[in-house]
């Protein structure tokens, strides 16, 4: 087992699931950066029972590259896994298995393996880690992460690589996404008074057919960037609840839904219209039933587009870095585009396919683990010669 399969295996034994306490594995890292002599600064939440945890290799000086990746993974519970997935399992077949392997302890433990040489190395530009948590449940330490690193250096870096299973390919774009709640209180009756009752369930179809109508609206506007697939912004409907039986008139109904983005469509826009609408069925709808009401929820924060230009310095690094000189973009969330927000010039890539994310029996290669660690050799060299 080569020494960046152990610190793979290791980081894969800590379940931490997102939402739950990251302290075990953050303790593990953290001890392992410092017993290199690196200096760690950890950004807590408010009960100190979770951390991101970021540092500096080399010089304090403008211009450096942050190493960025999440500590927490997905759930195994109902998954039909034929290895324990907190066990990284080597069958012999060129794979490593176990929950995280993938997305994204892979890349974590390339940036983990990279560090005796980048502290030897005589960097003229430094180098940053940032790993952060609860990335599985919302991307929702990352802004905090980035804003901390942005305040607490004297100098800034330039650039930002999120180690996210892309096979190595730069990514340059991914669509925003913002995850909602809608909560319809109608008035319960027997089904042959539908008009004169307010269904939850009638109106939370209402409410539905307007979002996919939106969407069908957005796209017959041409507002299009091709360089997605599909090349629109998206909603979608991905769970409904209501009613109690079917001569019942429903008095509660809800669905959950997600909104996808483009970056030239404005996701505060369609929330606001989308809201409008709302405000415009309870006024209607409270000359039948007084206490009707829709209420919107925010699932969880939203998480903002990357639309890296393909001629920023940061995509001819990467391709450098990787040997790949293609790119692409994805539909999924990253917390690319807060450490773009903060800034950073910012791009995905990472060892591993996001094919093999969140379900059972994910895997690293062992050739797509390589890799991604040479991409960190390399990285050392191009800071190594920096101007």
């Amino acid at each position: 087992m080569t020494n960046v399969e152990k610190l793979l295996a290791k980081l894969v034994s800590f379940p931490v699931l997102g939402g739950q306490s990251n302290l075990s594995i953050l303790d593990w890292i953290k001890e392992y950066i410092e017993s290199y002599g690196v200096e760690t600064h950890l950004v807590p939440n408010e009960d100190q029972t979770k951390a991101s945890l970021h540092c500096r290799i080399g010089p304090a000086v403008d211009g450096g590259v942050i190493l960025s990746g999440h500590m927490d993974v997905v759930p195994v519970e109902g998954q039909d896994w034929t290895t324990d997935p907190f066990l990284l399992t080597d069958k012999g077949d060129g794979k490593l298995y176990g929950r995280g392997s993938c997305d994204m302890k892979g890349f974590l433990a390339c940036c983990l393996a990279a560090l005796p040489k980048m502290v030897e190395a005589d960097l003229k530009k430094p180098i940053y880690f940032a790993f952060s948590y609860d990335e599985e449940i919302g991307c929702l330490a990352a802004p905090e992460l980035a804003q901390h690193i942005n305040t607490h250096y004297s100098e800034t870096p330039k650039y930002a690589i999120i180690g996210e299973p892309s096979m190595m390919e730069p990514i340059i774009g991914q669509k925003g996404i913002y995850i909602m709640e809608t909560y319809v209180n109608g008035s319960a009756g027997h089904s042959s008074r539908i008009k004169q009752e307010v269904s939850a369930i009638h109106e939370a179809m209402r409410l539905i057919l307007w979002l996919e109508q939106k969407m069908d609206g957005l796209i017959k506007a041409k507002r299009l960037d091709d360089r997605f697939h599909p090349p629109h912004s998206t909603i979608h409907i991905g769970l409904v609840e209501g009613g109690i039986a079917p001569n019942v008139i429903a008095d509660k109904a809800k669905f959950y839904w997600d909104l996808r983005t483009i970056p030239k469509d404005n996701m505060d826009d369609i929330i606001a219209e989308f809201e409008a609408y709302c405000r415009e069925r309870e006024t209607e709808l409270r000359n039948i039933y007084p206490g009707f009401s829709i209420e919107n929820v925010e699932n969880h924060p939203p998480v903002p587009h990357l639309d890296t230009q393909i001629d920023d310095e940061v995509v001819e690094l990467i391709k450098r870095l990787s040997g790949n000189s293609e790119w692409t973009t994805v539909s999924y969330a990253a917390e690319a585009g807060q450490f773009a927000n903060e800034g950073f010039q910012s791009a995905i890539c990472g060892p591993g396919s996001i094919a093999q994310a969140h379900r059972a029996n994910e895997f690293i290669s062992k050739d797509q683990l390589a890799q991604g660690e040479e991409m960190m050799y390399r990285l050392i060299e191009e800071l190594e010669g920096a101007e």
